[in-house]
């Protein structure tokens, strides 16, 4: 008998003694597989998802559904996955999880307490019935939270039951059933949602921690800090950050209003590894106005929040909600504060509250229950808890790279971040960062192996410089049932002086397209949608794209992360296709087509100290403050920029911004290049400058105060000597701008003297 054929043998003996009903595996693949799933999907035991309707169908419907099995939507008629995926996570919200279906179960516990006699329907064809279980389910979320619910004969048993429907679904080697749930902090309307994914289900606590314990993020961290320490590895998921009104990703201070410090962001990447790219409710990786110079940023777009009265004239904020972003400004920290809390790996979901999800295009029916469960509820534009039900997309699919298809192994490929998402499409994404890659490595049968062995995959921090630049492998090949591919591009984002700088590089594409002389990019593939038919074809495109690249602006003294993003070509959008099967035009609030996509978790570089120390430092408040700097109070500051056109260089990248102050309180940029190389969180000043749109502004406490879509941005002036510098109040105590008395008579004369730069080209370049 082989080696093999008796570790099977073994095996298999070893099971049936058990009386394991589990499927026996292969062995690992040291190339690594990948798996595709859902990390993020509810059933009737979540309480919304009952008052959504959804009364059919529970956590054993699920992971049937995703092992292909046709289940019930809430309305009542079928549904069925596409493909069958390869794992799945039941994460019902773990506040009062369940109450409503054990309410309504003859003879159990909590439908003979009192406090769950208002819960139970007792006729549920009776609307008047429905609206009052209803209303008072509400009511529970603005009282104080009922311990009742909350006991391990209620909460707990529900949770045991939640178990051992995963541990019946489990069959290691062919479908893998994680032991999840969702942790739901909405304070204040702000989306703070986390999903709680078990390495191993023997050893889950007796109930899970929910925001009834606690609604803060720091809370629930401290009590998965404790369940490993009793042995039980676990870790969180955050999603819907496009949702959290800027609270998912700070900077400053925490949910608690405690500065932000390196314990905080040592507890936050111990649990939290991982981040919902994109999920039914839009995508969180980045939104135009915090990327202006990125073509593809309005992707899915959808900001509100959740359950927000309309009368409330709330505006959500953007800054502190996309992962794009968050990552600068971990970079950023790392930089100026010596810690990084934001060095996460990404996963896609789809929050669905049907039990089942849609996947693509062509299959979408809502995840709501009766909120958008017909075609016609869709396209009128229903209005369902603050979002015009348009704004849906698909749901989000999360891949793994794993050995095999067990807990243990895809749970570890999730812990160290080797995870990519994807918009809904079943594309297959490799990502290495390394330092030695050959230009000819993509040609070798074993280049997987190669890859692994001189560097690191998607998730991975790069070692210690070995070459001048690093070189990056990326492979892509599409969904043999979508779209063909446009192009891979790599996202990088680096951070110096307190400023944080983003650049999206295209490096592998379809057809002879040759990317524009000044601006490198590579114009849009050609689209073969027709939008009357709502179709498509794949004459343009490519199977399979690949690359070696390496960064051609490197610097070595610089944090930096990459990541690959792929895109596939124009397609109809969901509510094009159904506007067809409704004979009527497409809804104008949302595009016609789009550009299905896969976005992989970053590698990133960190410096030597050798490399940091030869880089000059920036000039900082407390520099300032050192020399004796006066900061301008309000009158002072109107004196020298209201009513005045000013120049103001940025002295980190050497670019001049001139702006115009008028006294009514409205600014204007006169001029910024369009290849200006423009810090974070300063919005769409290019295109403002082109149109010559203004923006208000206002002096207030020593400070230039404008605002990037409702969060305020300050800029205090300093003068030291016969110079003025200005701080903005988000780049970490640097003074990078320096204000000129007089402005030149053209961009070159910058070039001399004190603001001569290291080279003409950036001004040029300026004027483009």
């Amino acid at each position: 008998m082989s080696a093999v054929y008796q570790r099977l043998f073994a095996r298999t003996a070893a099971l049936a003694i058990l009386g394991a009903a589990v499927a026996v595996t292969a062995d690992p693949n040291p190339e690594r597989n990948v798996y595709f799933g859902e990390q993020h999907i509810h059933t009737s035991w979540s309480v919304d998802a009952w008052l959504f309707g959804n009364h059919l169908t529970g956590p054993n419907d699920a992971l049937q559904y995703a092992q292909g099995q046709a289940i019930k939507h809430p309305l009542g008629y079928q549904i069925q996955i596409e493909q069958p995926l390869d794992w799945m996570g039941v994460t019902d919200h773990s506040e009062y999880v369940g109450v409503t279906k054990e309410a309504n179960t003859p003879g159990s516990a909590l439908s003979k307490m009192p406090e769950a006699q208002p819960l139970i329907l007792k006729d549920p064809n009776d609307p008047a019935d429905v609206q009052k279980v209803f209303n008072y389910l509400v009511s529970l979320v603005s009282k104080p939270p009922i311990k009742a619910f909350m006991s391990p004969q209620v909460a707990g048993s529900i949770w045991q039951q939640n178990v051992e429907i995963a541990d019946q679904n489990n069959k290691p080697g062919k479908f893998t059933a994680f032991c999840a749930y969702e942790f739901t902090s909405q304070y204040n309307f702000r989306n703070l949602h986390r999903n709680i994914y078990f390495r191993d289900c023997a050893k889950v606590p007796e109930m899970p921690y929910s925001a009834l314990d606690s609604w803060h993020p720091e809370d629930l961290w401290k009590w998965m800090d404790t369940q490993r320490q009793a042995g039980n590895e676990l870790l969180a998921i955050s999603h819907n950050a496009n949702l959290s009104d800027g609270w998912m990703y700070p900077i400053d201070v925490d949910s608690l209003g405690r500065p932000i410090d390196a314990a905080w962001a040592e507890s936050r990447m111990r649990n939290e590894r991982l981040i919902e790219m994109k999920q039914i409710k839009g995508q969180s990786e980045t939104h135009p106005l915090l990327s202006p110079s990125d073509e593809f940023a309005n992707y899915e777009i959808v900001s509100f929040l959740i359950g927000l009265p309309e009368e409330s004239g709330r505006i959500p904020h953007i800054v502190g909600s996309y992962a794009r972003q968050a990552l600068k400004d971990g970079l950023t920290m790392q930089d100026t504060r010596g810690y990084n809390p934001y060095k996460f790996g990404v996963v896609g979901g789809s929050d669905s509250h049907n039990t089942g999800a849609p996947y693509r295009q062509n299959n979408f029916y809502g995840g709501h229950g009766i909120n958008d469960g017909t075609i016609e509820t869709r396209m009128s534009g229903y209005l369902f808890t603050g979002m015009d039900v348009r704004y849906e997309s698909p749901a989000g699919l999360s891949a793994i790279w794993a050995e095999e298809n067990t807990r243990a192994s895809l749970w570890d490929a999730m812990h160290r971040k080797e995870t990519y998402a994807t918009s809904g499409t079943r594309i297959k994404l490799r990502f290495f960062g390394g330092w030695g890659y050959e230009e000819g490595l993509l040609k070798g049968r074993d280049w997987v192996l190669e890859a692994y062995r001189g560097g690191v995959p998607m998730g991975g921090d790069l070692p210690p410089a070995k070459a001048k630049a690093p070189t990056f492998v990326v492979w892509a090949v599409k969904d043999p049932t979508a779209g063909n591919l446009d192009r891979i591009q790599i996202v990088k984002g680096w951070s110096k002086d307190g400023q944080s700088f983003e650049e999206v590089y295209d490096v592998a594409w379809s057809g002879d397209r040759r990317p524009d002389k000044w601006s490198g990019k590579v114009p849009p593939v050609q689209s073969t949608v027709d939008l009357e038919k709502a179709t498509y074809t794949n004459k343009v495109g490519a199977t399979e794209l690949k690359t070696v690249w390496t960064d051609p602006d490197f610097d070595p003294g610089l944090h930096a992360f990459y990541y690959a993003r792929v895109l596939e070509i124009p397609t109809p959008r969901w509510s094009t296709i159904q506007a067809k099967q409704l004979n009527m035009a497409p809804p104008d609030v949302v595009p016609a087509t789009q550009q299905e996509r896969a976005w992989s978790s970053p590698i990133w570089f960190t410096p030597t100290d050798a490399a940091r120390k030869g880089a000059k430092p920036g000039l900082t408040v407390a520099d300032l403050n050192a020399k004796g700097a006066k900061m301008l109070s309000d009158a002072e500051l109107q004196a020298l920029i209201v009513g005045k056109s000013i120049w103001v260089v940025n002295n980190v990248t050497g670019e001049p911004i001139k702006i115009r102050y008028d006294d009514k309180g409205s600014a204007v940029v006169l001029h910024v290049g369009r290849g200006a190389t423009l810090p974070s969180k300063v919005g769409e000043v290019v295109r403002a400058s082109y149109q010559v749109s203004a923006s208000p502004y206002r002096i207030k406490n020593g400070k230039i105060i404008t605002e990037l879509s409702g969060t305020p941005i300050s800029m205090a002036v300093y003068k030291s000597g016969d110079k003025y510098y200005g701080a903005r109040s988000n780049e970490f105590g640097h003074a990078n701008y320096e204000i000129l008395k007089k402005g030149p008579a053209n961009l070159v004369e910058l070039n001399k003297g004190e603001y001569k730069e290291k080279d003409q080209a950036s001004y040029l370049r300026v004027t483009e």
